[in-house]
């Protein structure tokens, strides 16, 4: 059964009520309080509202967003016969900030046209270059023609140097690239505005139906979790306030809110928040704005971003850390999804347009910020820009810095590392495993994963043209380009290259017969040497120890005791001299220089090899070309400083031997490796590992090694030249450097082919030979036929005294290269106290005595240990 209750109307009783005296007191009362409170309210935002005025116009008379230094690559030369396209032209150009013929706006950066089989490009008055124009013709992807203005050909054409990156804004190691609003795509701000402020181009700054609801969730939920901010309001909050959650602070957000709107129009607002929203963190640096974004994630310019990367980009925007794609993609990608269904309600995109893109998948560029932005590089140029124009804030001027960097080579460069040291972490982890004899594996001691460092120079320029300092930038900033170390082996050239000057005046060394030539016989017996008062330095070959062995061979296979009993009769003082002048400073005339005792960076060292590579002028190697004015006005340009250090004659002879490391020496390990193109080099390894090569277009010095100082017990053979081979291989694939050649021989420099069993001149009689470069007049005279390859007496062959020349053991007629683990290393002795109990070399290799050596003569062949490398070419 219903029961239907009837209840009275209360209008007739609230009238009566308000009508009564008491109702119009409690009017009055609520009319006044209301009041009150609008008064308060208003007072309060009143008061706000003027007092941050005085805030705001303080913070608009400066910059909003500081203009830091520029950091630009060196310009790219395009040549005929080099493999690019007219599109590939056109997008570099854009990148540089030259506008097309049909863009709406002239760039004062430059201008170009793009044709069927050509493109016009015509320097704006802001480019690096003079206003020369020049058209380049292409035919199946290949440049063939390139002519000036006045239909002049060229033979090469510079294009606008790329930026690299721009200096960070502070200690908190901000970057940003700042756009315009017309540079930035119509889908990424109708991805920012779906997702973030639908009505920012309706509301006046605050959208009260949104604070409102946000304010009730709060209040519900018991936490500050909901925002409701508008883009403007957190532009405000970005600008001029802590990112703390208080009513206080929401109300001054407002304040400054309604300031902001007032000053600016909507496009303008949206800008600012573009330049000024965080995004997220790479590698040290923070990356603010879609301008720094775009290149951070997608290494693009903001206005060439599709689609999915803006639907991407404004997904981040609510928790950059959280949402970062390369450490959670998936979150990334169904944030990002959700952005794209938010532009299809807005009527942004259709459904069919949104289903395409939540269908791509991520492309992000290379995570490293060490292949894009070369953060090595840029922090050793920005020292340089303080040693050259002060300490004054050049950063806060907006200077355009131009570099050496060739960006294609510093990826290159990074590439490698990331490949080379994956190798080398593997060597380490294998010294550190034990296997127990029941097959399960384990650990042992702490292991350090080594650092490394890779510096690529132009030989003939000094231009630095990619440096690594570090594994990872993110993880480390310290330089290990620039970190002095003990050189090891590869100072060694500096030792034979001291010899052959002294072939010059054809003076002969102390011992020696005729004047040092390849084949100039040098002891490889062990030795003891005085290194100073009480101080005796007994330096010691990796593995076996030879009687007599040519020069050539010595520094093939990096004989200790050879090398420095060479330096002995060149003069300690005098090695150490050239190494000087050459730029290894810390050289001094004791014993233990000629094995690299001595420190110096890898980037000194590159400097050091330019004296082999550049016919024996040596050339500072330089990273920063010109500083010019935001308007693009000249202020500083810089040129390198040179000087002739070796006879180009000397220079060559010492790169000649250096090539036989290469092909047949410690140095096979970078044609094992699939290295093929010419190239001279040297293997070094002291505590550390190193590898110095160049071919005739580029210088690379690699070097691997512990922070600690401790010995990472890897040779330069198995950790460094890995590497070297790696970045080499994708050098010489690119357009610039891929015309390597031999090295050309100046005039006074003669090839002679030379008998292996008797190193005498080699005829039709002893077949068996081997190419040597020598300086004129310095070759042997006499024929391998005057000689039977055993010069030794009846008593000598009798007892087995003497050298008898072992039979050569060839690769492709060459003598066979060492095995990775019988590269040579040089003795841990310091150069100021070569004999202090941790450096002590060992003692282990004695010489025989004479009845050892009649005895050991009666013994079998077979019950003889093989020389380890056997001393072939004598």
């Amino acid at each position: 059964m219903a029961v239907r209750i009837k209840l009275g109307s209360p209008t007739h009783s609230a009238r009566s009520f308000f009508a009564s005296q008491t109702g119009k007191t409690v009017l009055k009362a609520a009319a006044a309080s209301v009041l009150v409170v609008m008064l308060v309210v208003l007072g309060i935002a009143g008061f706000y509202y003027h007092r941050y005025e005085q805030i705001v116009d303080k913070r608009l008379t400066q910059p909003l967003f500081a203009s830091t230094a520029k950091i630009y690559a060196a310009p790219r030369e395009v040549r005929p016969g080099q493999k690019l396209t007219v599109d590939a032209l056109g997008q570099e150009l854009r990148q540089a900030g030259y506008s097309g013929t049909g863009n709406a706006s002239t760039s004062q950066m430059g201008t170009y046209e793009e044709r069927t089989n050509s493109i016009y490009i015509h320097p704006g008055p802001q480019s690096y270059h003079s206003q020369d124009g020049a058209t380049i013709n292409v035919a199946n992807g290949v440049v063939t023609q390139i002519s000036g203005d006045q239909g002049q050909a060229l033979a090469a054409y510079e294009l606008e140097p790329l930026l690299i990156t721009g200096l960070s804004e502070d200690e908190s190691r901000t970057k940003r690239r700042v756009i315009t609003y017309d540079e930035i795509p119509k889908n990424l701000v109708q991805a920012v505005l779906a997702i973030e402020d639908r009505r920012f181009f309706e509301h006046g700054g605050v959208n009260y139906y949104r604070l409102m609801m946000a304010m009730f969730k709060d209040v519900r939920s018991g936490q500050k979790a909901q925002g409701g901010s508008t883009l403007t309001m957190q532009l405000a909050r970005g600008f001029f306030l802590t990112p703390e959650k208080r009513l206080k602070r929401k109300i001054i957000e407002i304040a400054i809110t309604f300031q902001l709107e007032h000053r600016f129009n909507k496009q303008q607002i949206f800008a600012m928040y573009a330049n000024q929203i965080n995004l997220g963190q790479r590698g040290s640096f923070a990356i603010n704005g879609f301008g720094e974004a775009a290149k951070a994630y997608f290494d693009k310019d903001v206005g060439q971003l599709n689609l999915p990367e803006s639907a991407l980009m404004a997904g981040i925007i609510q928790s950059p850390s959280r949402l970062n794609p390369y450490r959670h993609p998936e979150r990334a990608l169904e944030r990002r999804n959700l952005v794209l269904d938010s532009m299809v309600e807005t009527g942004a995109i259709s459904r069919q347009q949104a289903d395409v893109a939540k269908a791509t998948p991520l492309k992000l560029a290379p995570m490293s910020v060490d292949a894009s932005e070369a953060p090595y590089f840029v922090d050793l140029v920005r020292d340089q820009l303080n040693q050259k124009i002060g300490e004054r804030d050049f950063n806060r001027e907006g200077l355009r810095i131009y570099t050496s960097l060739d960006p294609d080579l510093q990826r290159a460069a990074s590439e490698a590392v990331d490949a080379g040291m994956k190798i080398v972490d593997e060597q380490v982890l294998k010294l550190h495993t034990k296997k127990a004899k029941d097959g399960t594996v384990s650990t042992t001691g702490t292991i350090t994963y080594p650092q490394v460092a890779v510096i690529a120079l132009n030989p003939h320029t000094g231009q630095v043209l990619a440096l690594v300092g570090g594994r990872n930038y993110g993880v480390s900033q310290l330089n290990h380009a620039v970190s002095k170390r003990p050189t090891g082996s590869i100072f060694k050239p500096f030792v034979y290259a001291a010899a052959f000057n002294s072939s010059l005046s054809g003076a002969q060394l102390e011992g020696q017969e005729a004047v040092f030539s390849p084949v100039t016989m040098l002891n490889d017996q062990q030795a003891t040497y005085n290194a100073g008062t009480d101080h005796e330095y007994t330096p010691r070959n990796f593995h076996d120890y030879h009687d007599q062995v040519t020069a050539r061979y010595a520094l093939m296979y990096s004989l200790n005791n050879a090398t420095i009993s060479l330096a002995e009769m060149v003069g300690f003082n005098n090695v150490a001299s050239l190494a000087r002048d050459a730029g290894i400073k810390s050289a001094r005339g004791t014993p233990s220089v000629a094995l690299g005792a001595y420190d110096a960076s890898p980037l000194d060292m590159a400097g050091a090899y330019t004296v082999f590579a550049n016919g024996g002028v040596k050339i500072d190697p330089w990273m920063l070309a010109s500083v010019r004015a935001p308007s693009g006005d000249v202020m500083s340009d810089y040129t390198p400083d040179s000087k002739p250090i070796l006879d180009p004659r000397v220079a060559y002879l010492t790169t000649s031997l250096m090539e036989n490391v290469v092909n047949s020496g410690t140095g096979f390990e970078v044609r094992r490796r699939g290295f093929n193109a010419p190239a001279a080099g040297k293997t070094g390894t002291s505590h550390d590992a190193w590898f110095a090569g160049y071919t005739s277009n580029l210088i690379c010095i690699v070097w691997v090694g512990n922070d600690d100082y401790t010995d990472i017990k890897l040779t330069g053979t198995v950790a460094a030249a890995p590497i070297w081979a790696e970045f080499m291989k994708r050098a010489v694939k690119l357009p610039q450097y891929s015309d390597t050649h031999d090295f050309t021989a100046p005039a006074g420099i003669m090839q002679v082919r030379i008998d292996k069993a008797t190193n005498l001149l080699s005829n039709e009689s002893c077949p068996d030979s081997y190419n040597v470069a020598f300086l004129e007049g310095t070759a042997p005279t006499d024929t391998c036929d005057h000689s039977n390859g055993d010069q030794r007496s009846l008593f000598q062959k009798l007892f087995g005294l003497g050298e008898k020349p072992a039979p050569p053991n060839t690769v492709n007629g060459q003598p066979a290269p060492l095995p990775p683990a019988q590269a040579s290393a040089t003795p841990r002795a310091p150069a100021a106290a070569p004999n202090s109990p941790e450096n002590t070399a060992d003692q282990a290799k004695k010489k025989k005595g004479f009845f050892g050596k009649v005895f050991g003569a009666l013994k079998s062949d077979d019950d003889k240990k093989p020389p380890v490398p056997p001393p072939v070419q004598k």
